[in-house]
């Protein structure tokens, strides 16, 4: 998939199941002589709070900056993250669908070499 098909409504849901992905990956980590798991901090060294706060801003700049944002992080990521993020946001590939299937095509068209 290209980054430039993201729009700000698909990339502010794109970047809130990036979040949510990635902070459900977890670590170990010793608290105190005890193994203690805890949540992935990737997000946030992504900046991602950042990138949502400004793709939800009533401002179009901040929406646009956020927006550019994403677009500059997304192709960074492994295929498996972003096919989960993906999945998460309920896109498809309209290729894959039965010819009587009546969804619409939400998903982009993914580039033919990936």
């Amino acid at each position: 998939m290209d980054s430039e098909e993201f729009d700000v409504e698909t990339a502010l849901d794109a970047a809130i199941a990036l979040h949510r992905v990635l902070a459900a990956r977890t670590h170990r980590r010793k608290v105190m002589g005890q193994e203690v798991l805890v949540p992935g901090q990737l997000g946030e060294a992504l900046h991602l709070p950042r990138i949502i706060k400004r793709l939800q801003s009533k401002q179009l700049r901040q929406r646009e900056q956020g927006l550019e944002e994403l677009q500059e992080l997304w192709p960074t990521l492994s295929l498996a993250t972003r096919e989960k993020v993906l999945d998460r946001i309920g896109w498809y590939d309209p290729k894959s669908l039965d010819w009587e299937d009546k969804r619409s095509n939400r998903r982009p068209i993914a580039d033919s070499d990936h």
